[in-house]
């Protein structure tokens, strides 16, 4: 496992560098278990504390039900693509975000 080539390809289909995605993938390597999450959970809690939201305010900023939102934040349901740009943007640029 090249943990650098994994980093770099991870932090490129994110569009950002992802805060303690090195020392993960680090500990991945040497077996240690503990819980996983998807470079789109990443993302998806690095937007919500960019903008100082909880997720009752997240859910209801992106139009959708919290249940749904713990649902992406936990795993069990893949974060859709425009939701995904929409957290990018949120990140980059959290004061034009808060606007909308």
């Amino acid at each position: 496992m090249d943990i650098d080539k994994m980093l770099k390809a991870i932090e490129h289909d994110a569009g950002q560098k992802i805060p303690g995605l090195a020392e993960s993938l680090a500990e991945a390597k040497a077996g240690k278990i503990g819980r996983a999450h998807t470079p789109e959970q990443i993302l998806l809690k690095s937007a919500r504390k960019a903008l100082k939201f909880s997720q009752p305010q997240f859910a209801d900023w992106i139009g959708t039900p919290v249940g749904t939102l713990r649902d992406w934040e936990q795993g069990r349901f893949p974060v859709p693509g425009a939701v995904m740009r929409l957290l990018q943007i949120a990140i980059n640029h959290p004061e034009v975000a808060q606007e909308a």
